[in-house]
């Protein structure tokens, strides 16, 4: 009877969108609303926020840059959306990053072919989500220890990969992976066509075959899941290796930035902004939700946030502090229970 109401009772008329569309739109929607009041902001703040010029045959500007720099960040918490669809976490994704620039920087430097070198960094970037796979979906150890494990001796692995030929700030030159990284097709910078090829086929992967269904139905509840036969070891397995290789495409991206390899300082914290663009973009840590669009647009919503801060003029020292508020103001409107309190106190303010 309940599914009845949404059938049209006559012809031509369409029937109301369910809660779970209606849900779905709800996590887009704010964040949205966030990086466009962030941009308003901005465009205040520095009149020439929106200008955008070609320089060398590539797009120049303020919004682009919020675009070029936002994507390692959306490139992880990609992966991480599909780890904490499991009720998982992987907080090893930024010392992945760096066994990844190591790898490159080594296999560069012994003369193999740049394709081939990709080729080797993403394997081992694989190898780093089977590792904390097993970890967790084999042993059964609970996430946040598993790939804390990785999380302290990633950064050690690529620092002694680099003695291994004798550098400790490698560096190296590869027209190939740079190309990937800073270089521009048709004015565009092509690390956004690569970013929009990879969240294409996550999202076919996610929503188009069962693997997406299999891992918010293993997050929402493991136990039910394998009664309806569900393999959730192996969904969990896969999740891992999922966030691993998009951990290691971010490590490639930020490793041809500065053509060097740098573990100690490279992807510093972005397993935070990873986790931070999930939430916003409307992630439970609680697991079972999986939001790729909304995770990608609170990815921009950081970054938009951070060059917002940065051209405003404003010391250092209050950056981090203002990005905390802001972050804080978008979650409570995000929730029905935070939106609700607000409008409350709001209306019993005198006026």
């Amino acid at each position: 009877m309940t599914e009845a109401r949404n059938i049209p009772d006559r012809p031509g008329r369409v029937a109301p969108p369910g809660p779970a569309v209606r849900h779905a739109a709800g996590q887009v929607l704010w964040p949205i609303l966030a990086l466009a009041a962030i941009l308003a902001v901005a465009g205040i703040v520095s009149p020439g926020f929106y200008d955008i010029r070609i320089v060398e045959g590539r797009l120049f500007g303020n919004l682009i840059d919020i675009l070029y720099r936002a994507v390692p960040t959306a490139m992880v918490a990609l992966g991480m959306a599909v780890v904490i669809g499991t009720r998982g976490v992987d907080l090893s994704v930024g010392a992945i990053a760096a066994i990844v620039g190591a790898i490159i920087a080594w296999r560069i430097q012994a003369g193999d072919p740049h394709g081939l070198v990709l080729v080797w960094a993403l394997a081992a970037a694989a190898l780093c989500g089977v590792w904390n796979g097993a970890l967790v979906a084999g042993l059964g150890i609970q996430p946040i220890v598993a790939t804390l494990i990785l999380m302290v001796s990633g950064r050690g692995i690529g620092m002694l990969i680099n003695l291994i030929y004798g550098g400790t700030d490698p560096s190296f030159q590869s027209p190939f992976l740079q190309g990937m990284s800073t270089g521009s097709l048709v004015y565009i910078p092509l690390r956004l066509y690569l970013f929009a090829a990879l969240f294409v086929v996550l999202w076919l992967v996610i929503r188009r075959t069962a693997l997406g269904l299999f891992v918010e139905a293993t997050g929402a509840n493991a136990a039910a899941s394998r009664l309806a036969g569900i393999n959730a070891r192996a969904v969990i397995f896969v999740a891992y290796v999922i966030c691993g290789v998009m951990a290691g495409w971010a490590g490639v991206i930020l490793t041809a930035d500065t053509h060097t390899s740098d573990p100690v300082s490279i992807a510093q914290y972005i397993e935070l902004d990873a986790i931070l663009a999930m939430v916003i973009g409307g992630g439970s840590l609680a697991g079972g939700r999986i939001h790729l669009g909304a995770t990608v647009i609170a990815a921009l919503v950081i970054q938009a946030l951070t060059t917002s801060i940065l051209i405003s003029g404003l010391p250092p020292e209050y950056n981090l502090i203002i990005k905390a508020l802001v972050v804080l103001f978008v979650l409570v409107l995000q929730s029905d229970k935070g939106r609700r309190d607000l409008m409350a106190s709001l209306r019993r303010t005198p006026r």
